[in-house]
C-alpha cells in the first residue's frame, strides 16, 4: 500500500495549516462498504522520544487471523504538540503502509479521527492521504463530552464538541473503562462505533489495536 507525501511540516503554524487544509477533504457520512481486510496501526517511543516505531497489522475481517504485517522505525522530527502528534507518528506508519504485501480496507488508529480541535486527527490524515475508510479507538478522551455509559458491553454515550457528535464512549467489555471512538474518513460514527466492539473479542481494546501496539513495541526492541 503506497501512500505518497512530498514534504511534512516542520512548524507547528504550518502543521495546523495543512490540517485546516485537508480537513475539508474529510467524509464521515458515507456508510460502510463490505470489506475484507481490515488494519490496526500503532506506534511506540523510546524511552527519550528520539525514535518511534510504527507498526501496522492487517487481519481477516471475519476471523481475524493475521494476514501480514509491518513495522518502520524512525527518527521523530517534529516537536511534541497537542493535536499534532500525527505528525511525529505519521512518516514511520506511512513508510510500514508501503512495506505491506496484503493492501487493507479500513484502517483502525490507536488515536483520534473528528474528535479532535480541527476536526482531524490522525485517522483522518491516514484516511485522507490513503483514500480509505479509516477509523480511531482511543484509551483516553480528547476533546468533548459525553455521559458515562452503561457497564455492559456495547453500551455507548455520544461524545460531543462544539455542539457537534464527533464520536461514542463505547464500554467494549462489562464494566471496564470505556474506549473514544472517532470516524477519520469514509465511515461513519455509528458504523465506526460498531466495528470498534466487533474487534473487541476478548479485551477493551480492538485486537487492531492490541496487535499493532505489540508490534510495534517489539520493532522498536529490536531495533
Amino acid at each position: 500500500m503506497l501512500i505518497t507525501h512530498e514534504k511534512w511540516p516542520r512548524t507547528a503554524q504550518d502543521a495546523e495549516a495543512e490540517q485546516e487544509r485537508l480537513a475539508g477533504s474529510v467524509d464521515v457520512s458515507t456508510p460502510l462498504a463490505p470489506f475484507r481486510y481490515i488494519a490496526g496501526l500503532d506506534v511506540a517511543y523510546a524511552i527519550d522520544s528520539s525514535r518511534v516505531a510504527g507498526a501496522v497489522v492487517v487481519l481477516d475481517a471475519d476471523t481475524l487471523a493475521v494476514e501480514d504485517m509491518a513495522t518502520a522505525v524512525m527518527d521523530v522530527e517534529f516537536p511534541y504538540v497537542s493535536g499534532l502528534l500525527a505528525f511525529r507518528e505519521m512518516p514511520a506508519l506511512i513508510t510500514a503502509l508501503g512495506r505491506l504485501s496484503v493492501d487493507p480496507d479500513v484502517l483502525v488508529c490507536d488515536g483520534y479521527g473528528i474528535a479532535h480541535p480541527r476536526r482531524f486527527g490522525l485517522a483522518c490524515h491516514l484516511g485522507v492521504l490513503a483514500g480509505k475508510p479509516a477509523m480511531g479507538v482511543a484509551k483516553t478522551a480528547f476533546v468533548g463530552q459525553a455521559a458515562e455509559p452503561g457497564i455492559q458491553r456495547g453500551e455507548a454515550a455520544d461524545l460531543v464538541h462544539g455542539g457537534e457528535v464527533v464520536g461514542a464512549v463505547l464500554r467494549t467489555q462489562l464494566s471496564t473503562k470505556p474506549v473514544f471512538v472517532s470516524p477519520g474518513h469514509l465511515i461513519t460514527a455509528s458504523d465506526a462505533t460498531r466495528l470498534a466492539l466487533r474487534l473487541a473479542t476478548k479485551y477493551r481494546l480492538p485486537e487492531t489495536t492490541r496487535l499493532a501496539d505489540q508490534l510495534s513495541r517489539r520493532a522498536l526492541a529490536g531495533a
